[in-house]
């Protein structure tokens, strides 16, 4: 952003032709991301992820995509509305970098006409009762407690998308527009049929994602483990020295966080993903990744996993610790292609971004009717 607070609009008319185009007709979309990571990030940022492959595949449906974020961007946005060259990383979860990306969208927005905003940072839905064009908003965290009052009162003013049903059942009286499935490009990992005999844990450290308790089931299993994970924040790097440090025995590997390319290596060479998470995650993306690659995923029976996970299929779906270490000796008959297959039909791009498609309409004329719809098994969509 410029000393006098003016965002910078880039405009890349080099575009690749439309593919697969939708058939209503183009849409104009306001796509505004968090401020925290470049588009896409280069390690960890999920939502950023999200945010800067469906900026991708709406592009090549024929829609005109104003993308509203920070750092670089490598997307195929026609209009790049950059509100801070160095995304402010370091103050991860302070509110005022959250209310300046939400300002910078109301300028651009101003001036840029659109059909329709796609809004997934916090502090911007405020907005959607001044704008003509209606907002979509996708609720990428909890939905209960302080973040259930705040979706209540932005109410009509909003389409609320769930990132997984579980998501919705988690909070059934909220207004919900839809469900899409979030999504990874396939095609860019790598399948094998084989394995390197580990074990893998991939995520955040904290006492929600479970490492300490992959580590024992695996050690349990007589199953060497390696961990990759976020370890940047007060909080992650007192877990880690209290509960991981401790468990570092021969057999368990800390790699470090892993950027794009070691993640699919590490996924791709694993006997299994162990995610033995202890909370109700609304949606674990590693599974997915993992699936692609053709790896099955040992996971507790928690949040979207059972709607991610199909059991005896694409991995095992577990309630107790002692089963996890039975899983993870038994996921060796699962077939990697089948768990290739499962991600491909419901978690490839294009699916999540015809589900959004879904979602956009469904707005911009002016019904609710995917509302009456009730929650979905797998795929995207309502």
């Amino acid at each position: 952003m410029h000393g006098d607070g003016r965002a910078i609009i880039a405009v890349d008319l080099a575009k690749r032709p439309p593919q697969n185009p939708d058939p209503q007709g183009s849409l104009r979309i306001g796509m505004v991301a968090p401020p925290w990571f470049g588009l896409p990030p280069r390690a960890y940022g999920g939502i950023e992820s999200v945010v800067s492959d469906l900026v991708n595949q709406l592009t090549l449906l024929g829609h005109e995509v104003t993308l509203i974020g920070s750092g670089e961007n490598l997307t195929s946005a026609h209009r790049f509305v950059q509100v801070f060259e160095t995304p402010p990383t370091a103050s991860l979860g302070d509110p005022l970098p959250e209310v300046i990306n939400a300002a910078a969208c109301a300028a651009a927005l101003a001036d840029i006409p659109v059909d329709v905003v796609h809004d997934h940072t916090i502090a911007g839905p405020l907005l959607a009762r001044g704008r003509s064009a209606p907002t979509v908003i996708t609720a990428h965290g909890p939905v209960t407690g302080f973040h259930a009052d705040y979706y209540r009162r932005l109410g009509d003013t909003v389409g609320l998308v769930a990132i997984s049903d579980a998501q919705r059942r988690a909070n059934a009286e909220l207004d919900w527009l839809g469900t899409v499935h979030n999504a990874v490009d396939v095609s860019s990992f790598p399948f094998r049929a084989d394995n390197d005999g580990y074990v893998l844990w991939l995520g955040r450290f904290s006492n929600e994602k479970g490492p300490q308790l992959a580590i024992d089931a695996a050690r349990a299993a007589g199953s060497p483990i390696v961990l990759a994970g976020k370890l940047n924040e007060p909080d992650e790097k007192e877990f880690f020295a209290r509960e991981i440090t401790p468990r570092l025995w021969a057999g368990v590997e800390y790699v470090g966080e892993a950027d794009a390319r070691a993640k699919r290596e590490l996924l791709a060479g694993a006997r299994a993903l162990v995610f033995p998470i202890q909370w109700e995650e609304p949606f674990g993306m590693v599974m997915v990744e993992a699936m692609a690659c053709g790896t099955p995923v040992v996971a507790m029976r928690r949040g979207s996993v059972p709607e991610v996970v199909l059991d005896g299929v694409t991995g095992l779906v577990v309630d107790t610790y002692d089963e996890l270490v039975e899983a993870i000796d038994a996921v060796s008959g699962i077939d990697p292609a089948a768990c290739r297959s499962r991600a491909e039909e419901c978690f490839d791009l294009p699916v999540m971004a015809r589900g959004y498609e879904r979602m956009y309409r469904a707005v911009v004329d002016g019904g609710r009717a995917l509302r009456d719809l009730a929650p979905h098994g797998a795929g995207a969509g309502a």
